[in-house]
């Protein structure tokens, strides 16, 4: 019997793929009761690498990163429901289990077991989640700039999130106003990171989608890490949780705090580049997945040197 076709893109999708970073690596997949975006690169047999992005961005995220690692890797990055071209979602599916079974979902549909996995905020998140629940065991799980507990008047887990999310308005008007005022680079501006104008212009036009905006909401009202947090002591992956000093959005104190609650994390301290250093500076963080890959024993010193 013949594999199913993939699913159509969304609306919207054929309006910027030829703009989208890495889109002739995208395709779109059912699993886990969703439509996923999700673009993969790199060579059958290689070690797989699973990059997973925070609340509100998308595979675009790992544009640049993902074509680094693609040297050495099998990579796959995804769309979060609700986020990008991943076909909107309610209810449990936003919340930090949902999201952790959802993406185990995909995966499973991929056959798609990763050996190092790297996780960008609340992505890093998702990822220990699905190592603490086994849905994945990679030989070594990475975050970057990781938000592993609830912060205060962030934006990212504001209290404000679950007012909005509730109105059904506030997604329109959000996007309605992203498309017609400089909201996308107020709230960038807030990350710290020097990002160039294509990159702003990617997250331009998602904040500029109210499928997008509903699922970046939904995700921050239905978040909940303190039963993360108390299991963090259960996390037995060897797990590096890099921060950026100058990070505006999730201070270093976070990730510091969660190594001291877990025997399996150290720290990597980066003294600049802001909330989203992995798309400013994708070559230093290429070289450090792939360091970690090799301490792991994932990949061959010699070859990884060429």
């Amino acid at each position: 019997m013949a594999a199913p076709a993939d699913p159509a893109p969304p609306e919207g999708w054929h309006a910027v793929e030829g703009r989208w970073p890495n889109a002739e690596h995208s395709r779109f997949v059912r699993a886990a009761g969703l439509v996923w975006h999700v673009q993969r690169m790199g060579e059958a047999g290689a070690p797989k690498c699973l990059l997973v992005h925070g609340t509100g961005a998308s595979t675009h995220s790992f544009g640049a990163l993902m074509r680094l690692l693609a040297e050495r890797f099998d990579v796959l990055a995804p769309d979060l429901p609700g986020h990008g071209f991943t076909s909107e979602a309610r209810g449990r599916v936003l919340s930090l289990p949902g999201m952790a079974d959802a993406l185990a979902g995909l995966l499973d549909t991929l056959d798609f077991a990763p050996a190092i996995a790297a996780g960008h905020s609340a992505g890093a998140a998702i990822l220990i989640e699905m190592a603490l629940g086994g849905r994945i065991e990679p030989a070594a799980l990475i975050g970057l700039n990781s938000a592993l507990e609830p912060i205060e008047g962030n934006a990212i887990f504001s209290p404000l999130a679950k007012a909005l999310f509730v109105n059904p308005f506030t997604a329109h008007t959000v996007a309605f106003q992203a498309r017609h005022t400089r909201l996308p680079r107020r709230l960038l501006a807030n990350t710290g990171s020097a990002l160039d104008e294509t990159t702003i212009g990617h997250y331009e036009t998602l904040v500029g989608m109210p499928s997008h905006v509903a699922g970046a909401l939904g995700m921050m009202a239905s978040w909940n890490l303190e039963p993360l947090q108390r299991r963090l002591a259960d996390l037995k992956t060897p797990t590096t949780l890099i921060v950026n000093e100058d990070d505006r959005m999730v201070p270093p104190r976070v990730s510091r705090h969660a190594a001291t609650l877990t025997n399996s994390a150290t720290i990597l301290s980066l003294p600049s580049g802001g909330h989203l250093a992995h798309e400013a500076a994708p070559h230093q963080f290429a070289e450090i997945i792939e360091e970690t890959a090799r301490t792991a024993g994932l990949l061959d010193t010699a070859e990884a040197a060429q």
